[in-house]
């Protein structure tokens, strides 16, 4: 079975769906391939969404899907793509249940995946008191007493982050914190407790987090948790067709999403390092605009 689209988007995220809306509008022929397991569906709501603050992800699909229906060019299909071959105007895109989409654009929007959480009672906090972001979840566990698992210059960035929320923050750096002297320094003038000894687990109830406990035997109480995340690329696929990437995984693209390779797109946070939806949202809607300008201007000059 083989379908003749405009545009085909790999992924549903944020990205994704708001591509396939203003794709949908412009009257283009787009199928949005989605298996339905997006990254932020451990947490229970999604911030800093203009009239959306608070709504769940499954909540935020749900209603997109419904908004998007209004257009009847725009499919969504759970599906899986597997391998994409063939060039500008005419990708092959084969799908786990069989089924073959040619394309004459590639947008992907397949985001990142979380690498498996190596701290021990991590994964039962995650998504409920335990979260990457400051400007997700800070307003959340303001000025309550938190744990900030990080290491390096990483660390001391995000530290600076939370003191927006909060200033009764401890730093865990679960071994050795790999800190310049000066980083030292400037932590230890702005008071910022530290530990380096290894975590030996994280305690919970009922994903609610009450305190760390390190190797050493050191308790520290506190009711949420700041960590930096070990992602990998969300899809091999980019990659695979050569588009240019990152060393943190993400594809290189123009303001409009286009990447190195002719016809196709990237969006979301699979082209950047600003993991927020509304972000991602905006990505994807640029990324629909340059898909449908290429694709307007091939329509009117081969009638020309």
């Amino acid at each position: 079975m083989e379908q003749h689209i405009d545009v085909a988007i790999i992924g549903g995220g944020p990205a994704g769906m708001n591509a396939a809306l203003v794709l949908g509008r412009a009257r283009k022929s787009v199928v949005v391939i989605d298996e339905g397991r997006p990254r932020n569906r451990v947490t229970r709501e999604t911030h800093g969404f203009l009239t959306r603050d608070g709504i769940s992800p499954s909540e935020f699909r749900r209603v997109a899907k419904e908004q998007i229906n209004a257009y009847p060019s725009v499919h969504f299909v759970e599906d899986a793509a597997v391998t994409i071959t063939g060039t500008d105007g005419n990708f092959q895109i084969a799908t786990g249940q069989g089924t073959t989409y040619r394309s004459k654009k590639l947008l992907f929007a397949v985001g990142m995946k979380d690498l498996p959480l190596d701290i021990n009672g991590l994964a039962d906090a995650y998504g409920k008191s335990a979260f990457v972001c400051p400007y997700c979840d800070g307003w959340e566990l303001r000025d309550q007493s938190l744990v900030l698992t990080a290491k390096g210059a990483r660390a001391l960035h995000m530290a600076k982050m939370l003191s927006g929320w909060t200033n009764r923050f401890t730093i865990c750096t679960d071994g050795p914190d790999e800190w310049t002297d000066e980083e030292r320094e400037e932590l230890k003038q702005h008071n910022v407790p530290a530990f380096d000894s290894p975590i030996q687990r994280i305690e919970s109830n009922d994903g609610m987090v009450e305190r760390v406990i390190l190797a050493d035997g050191t308790t520290i109480p506190c009711t949420g948790i700041f960590f930096a995340p070990k992602l990998a690329a969300g899809s091999d696929l980019p990659q695979a067709l050569g588009c240019k990437i990152t060393e943190a995984g993400t594809v290189i693209v123009d303001a409009f999403g286009k990447t190195n390779v002719p016809g196709v797109y990237s969006a979301g946070d699979a082209a950047s390092e600003l993991y927020q939806a509304i972000t991602a949202a905006s990505l994807g809607a640029l990324a629909a605009v340059g898909i449908n300008g290429e694709l307007l201007a091939e329509a009117w000059n081969s009638q020309s």
